[in-house]
């Protein structure tokens, strides 16, 4: 097992990566007010997970009530939330009780949106099932939920007790999903770290293989770069922004296509794309640049080219976004592979044609 931490004072809290950690209830205890806990999973990961997890903690005499959702980004709404809300009530459950989310990124989106509301904050544990959980969504303390006009446009910062990576769970992650975590990975390399996005470069065809070595260390080197990132910025008014590579177009595409049509890891890839289009626009990025950055998504079996709407459409969804200062759409864009930077003041009118340039 490996273990790094994510500095945040006395809100600091460890990342266990490792083989066999849901039998491991000595992980969780520690991190308990009492023994009682509510996980909460979906139908497809409680089948297979849960009750390896309840066995572990029920042996060591901790209480726990399941709470089963349906499964889906389509479900990252109120209605769903309100379902964790249900069962708490239902259970009684008091502020010592620890929320524990068991699955990807929804389910641990939820729950943590959850553990902050539920009077008024109660403690969570994130044990993330996906890739692109593991690398990304279970670390950094971003909780939240869907509109139907925007996505992860309601929610609270708020941090986990610990997280469990075990990477076993990504035996039984369906390649479409685990190519869209891989997604997440690139997106390290892409903005801080170069020599990371070179190891992938070597190692791709390992990563897609499921080499426990080198899936241990992307996970590593990943939650090391967003636990650097988010020690700096917690709640994202600076660099952690940079994190949000591809994302203001990606979740344009996932919001204009319907929520769960393009897996969040695809729509980042194809936002990623055209974030370099307009980079290279810009004299940003070189030609030979934007082809390793296309040839990186397609070893990992990622879309390079999103859904063709209108400039009109794009724009209309891009300012739905978190990012939008003063009625600015700002970027993360990239000055070379390893480098990015958000902004503003770029030229709108290459915005456009990089837009145009899908319509057509």
């Amino acid at each position: 097992m490996q273990t790094l931490e994510v500095k945040l004072g006395d809100r600091s809290y460890p990342i266990h990566i490792g083989k066999g950690l849901l039998e491991q209830a000595d992980l969780v205890l520690p991190h308990l007010k009492r023994k009682q806990v509510a996980i909460v999973s979906n139908t497809t990961v409680a089948p297979l997970y849960m009750p390896t997890l309840v066995k572990a903690l029920e042996t060591a005499g901790v209480n726990v009530i399941q709470i089963i959702l349906p499964d889906g980004e389509a479900y990252k709404n109120t209605e769903t939330l309100n379902l964790i809300y249900d069962a708490l009530l239902k259970h009684r459950c008091e502020r010592s009780t620890t929320l524990i989310a068991l699955g990807g990124g929804v389910i641990g989106d939820l729950t943590g949106y959850a553990a902050a509301t539920y009077l008024r904050g109660v403690p969570f544990i994130q044990i993330p099932t996906t890739l692109l959980s593991q690398v990304d969504s279970s670390v950094g303390g971003k909780t939240g939920i869907n509109h139907p006009l925007g996505k992860n446009m309601i929610g609270a910062f708020y941090q986990p007790k610990v997280v469990l990576a075990d990477i076993n769970t990504l035996q039984t992650l369906p390649p479409r999903e685990y190519s869209a975590g891989v997604a997440e990975v690139i997106k390290y390399g892409l903005i801080r770290d170069a020599d990371f996005f070179d190891w992938l470069e070597r190692n791709m065809p390992q990563l897609m293989a499921l080499d426990e070595q080198v899936v241990s260390y992307a996970i590593y080197r990943s939650c090391q770069n967003k636990a650097e990132v988010v020690a700096i910025d917690e709640h994202e008014s600076g660099e952690r922004a940079l994190l949000n590579l591809g994302h203001t177009f990606g979740h344009a595409i996932e919001n204009a296509m319907g929520y769960g049509v393009w897996l969040h890891g695809e729509a980042v890839a194809a936002g990623t794309m055209l974030a370099a289009d307009l980079s290279q626009r810009l004299a940003w990025l070189s030609e030979q640049e934007i082809a390793r950055i296309s040839a990186i998504f397609q070893s990992a079996n990622l879309p390079l080219t999103p859904p063709k709407l209108s400039p009109e459409k794009y724009l209309a969804l891009m300012q739905l976004d978190k990012k939008v200062a003063d009625g600015q759409i700002r970027l993360v864009l990239q000055q070379g592979i390893g480098k990015a930077v958000m902004t503003a003041d770029y030229d709108k009118a290459l915005l456009n044609q990089t837009l145009e340039a899908i319509a057509a």
